[in-house]
């Protein structure tokens, strides 16, 4: 994955939230990566900004679609 050309289909409040959307793209095909400003997962309360899920920008709309049937 080319991590200059990435984009934010869903901003969740815990990296478990995230890791489950993660892996539900990734079941489809679609990889992809989570973002999470919280300590490598050491420090959970630093999540205050959320948690993206990213994908590539070629997926995202495809990705978007996957999670609005959700």
């Amino acid at each position: 994955m080319d991590f200059t050309e990435l984009v934010t289909v869903a901003v969740v409040d815990s990296r478990i939230e995230a890791e489950l959307i993660a892996g539900l793209l990734r079941s489809n095909g679609i990889k992809t990566g989570v973002n999470a400003d919280d300590a490598g997962a050491q420090e959970p309360a630093l999540q205050l900004q959320g948690v993206q899920v990213l994908v590539a920008t070629q997926d995202a709309e495809e990705a978007r679609k996957i999670l609005a049937a959700r």
